[in-house]
């Protein structure tokens, strides 16, 4: 199978399984907005706040890219596999550790992903969306080591 012009042929099985989790992706990413717009609320200062918008701009910008690959390997616009609702943590640092672990599960999946895509340029779009939630992934821990040691929380 090729795609974009690309003369190297991809597994399409690979192709087909990366443009499934990418409506997922999608999803997620919306869940993933709306959690994180729960916490910057009940962060305890501004600069822990600005953290969190930080990731949650990044999160908006991942959005919007995979529906850019998922548009460009389809032509079609991508329909996303309905977003999980969440639930208000029971704290601020549970909060925390849920997107700690979020935001590591997210590298595993999206690794997935790239492994399915067949152009450089998507590739390199995986790449810096996978960086990006490593990056989110050591801001969290950040927050909840500045937080949790504070509070006593375990």
């Amino acid at each position: 199978m090729q795609y974009y012009g690309e003369r190297k042929c991809c597994d399409p099985r690979k192709l087909k399984r990366s443009l499934c989790l990418i409506l997922e992706a999608l999803g997620d990413e919306v869940s993933d907005r709306a959690f994180y717009q729960c916490l910057i609320k009940i962060a305890p200062d501004c600069d822990q706040q600005e953290i969190i918008k930080s990731i949650r701009d990044d999160e908006i910008k991942h959005f919007k890219m995979f529906r850019r690959i998922y548009r460009e390997i389809t032509c079609e616009q991508p329909v996303p596999d309905q977003q999980e609702k969440f639930e208000e943590p029971e704290s601020y640092c549970a909060g925390i550790q849920k997107a700690i672990f979020g935001e590591l599960n997210a590298v595993e999946v999206y690794r997935e992903i790239m492994f399915g895509l067949c152009t450089r340029r998507h590739r390199d779009m995986l790449f810096e969306i996978i960086t990006d939630e490593i990056k989110h992934s050591v801001k969290w821990n950040f927050l909840y080591t500045k937080n949790c040691c504070e509070c006593g929380c375990d």
